[in-house]
């Protein structure tokens, strides 16, 4: 219990110096169209979560040593980037070099190339949907808790599959975090750096799971951010938009700036959501794959439902025409 404590103060005493340096050397995001704040506030304080898990690899034996090298990558361009652009051809080596130290870490590499192939795609693809979605407060932290906390129970109560003491520091991260995240007026963002590192630590114990258990159902956990992430691809598609540019076409992004719904109730709203979604997965212990594509199915018909209900037929599926 203790090892605990320290490093939940070593993290709070990290994020505040990270503070101060960022506010000297104007790590800051400045609002602009596509922006869903209108102040000036600090970018990257998700620092601190590839910080602990890379405490935790050194307090706990060092078990994971390709996971938090690829961990350690991955953070360290998401942060350069934070400070200024980078090359898209360099970030995309950097995330296949760190993905390829987390399957090794995972033992994927005796598996058929097919599905190294798929758990490529699938990786990467899932590390830039939860990019997207870190938008406005509390999402990002807030997601991320639910998600590390339900991995934890079926950790303790369920399955074994990983070392508890990673996944226990990593929620810690995420408490100090959302203390200066999760609130109106936020004191900081998570920045790249925040959501493309917590994205692959989310993953890294998602994969341990299912490679444990077999159960591809719980790919579900991530499912919110899944349905938001692919009917926003497929509306924009269907519209005849550019997916690769940057938008406000998310369903989180409507409510907050077209509803003016507060952040931190749409922030919760995608929470509580996905916390049923996850008390179903585990109360009634879904198993098959047809399972998994009904559960799958049946939620996006009531989410696109949703979306066209409130944003209306036109705005989702009319090409815009230039006047």
């Amino acid at each position: 219990m203790y090892i605990y404590i320290i490093i939940f103060f070593i993290l709070l005493v990290t994020e505040l110096l990270y503070f101060i340096i960022a506010d000297k050397y104007d790590i800051i995001d400045q609002p602009n169209h596509r922006s869903s704040h209108n102040t000036v506030t600090i970018r990257g304080g998700g620092i601190i979560f590839s910080i602990a898990l890379l405490i935790a690899n050194f307090c706990w034996g060092g078990q994971y040593w390709y996971f938090s090298l690829g961990l350690f990558l991955i953070s360290l361009i998401s942060f350069i980037d934070d400070i200024r652009s980078t090359p898209n051809v360099i970030r995309i080596v950097v995330h296949l070099l760190a993905v390829g130290l987390l399957f090794n870490q995972l033992g994927m590499y005796s598996q058929p190339i097919y599905l190294i192939a798929i758990g490529f795609f699938f990786v990467i693809g899932s590390i830039n949907a939860i990019n997207f979605m870190d938008g406005i407060n509390g999402i990002t932290g807030g997601f991320g808790l639910l998600t590390l906390l339900t991995l934890y129970y079926i950790n303790s109560c369920l399955v074994p599959y990983t070392d508890a003491n990673y996944l226990i520091v990593a929620c810690i991260a995420l408490v100090v975090f959302n203390f200066f995240n999760f609130r109106a007026k936020a004191k900081c963002f998570a920045g790249d750096v925040g959501s493309v590192s917590l994205a692959f630590i989310m993953l890294f114990f998602l994969l341990q799971l299912i490679i444990t258990t077999g159960n591809l159902n719980y790919l579900l956990l991530l499912l919110m951010y899944g349905l938001d992430t692919g009917t926003t691809i497929v509306f924009r598609t269907i519209r005849q938009e550019n997916v690769l540019k940057a938008h406000r076409s998310h369903f989180y992004q409507f409510l907050a700036n077209e509803k003016k719904a507060p952040h931190l109730v749409v922030s919760s709203l995608y929470v509580l959501v996905q916390g049923l979604i996850n008390f179903i997965i585990i109360r009634w212990n879904l198993q098959t794959f047809n399972n998994l594509l009904l559960f799958a199915v049946l939620s996006a018909v009531i989410f696109v439902l949703i979306r066209i209900w409130l944003e209306g037929f036109r705005k989702l599926f009319l090409i815009k025409t230039a006047k």
